[in-house]
């Protein structure tokens, strides 16, 4: 096995392991997502399939703008989405580097 394959499967297993860590945090983290992407297309009668595309182009921080929240209500929805969209990356972003800083420094020593 060539170097840099070892070094790649060191890193998928740490980062297999910190996401079984983590992952009640993201699954949770996702439901409300998803529950509160449902408020909004309720409310706005999107159907379900636009309301959770929504959520998840909302809570990247993507926003195409092709459906957007008329209702104040849902635009404030659409804040916290947003902002739980940016917790949920934030967290994946750190499992990434604590699963890079273990392969690295199984590397040193």
């Amino acid at each position: 096995m060539t170097r840099s394959a070892e070094l790649r499967r060191h890193f998928f297993k740490a980062f297999w392991q910190e996401l079984l860590v983590v992952w009640p945090i993201l699954s949770g983290l996702i439901v409300v997502q998803l529950g509160l992407g449902m408020l909004v297309g309720l409310r706005e009668a999107w159907p379900m399939g636009e309301a959770a595309y929504f959520t998840f182009v909302t809570g990247l921080t993507i926003g195409y703008g092709d459906l957007v929240p008329e209702h104040f209500s849902t635009r404030l929805i659409s804040v916290v989405i947003g902002f739980t969209g940016i917790l949920l990356t934030g967290l994946v972003a750190a499992v990434g580097v604590r699963a890079l800083q273990e392969t690295t420094g199984r590397e040193a020593r």
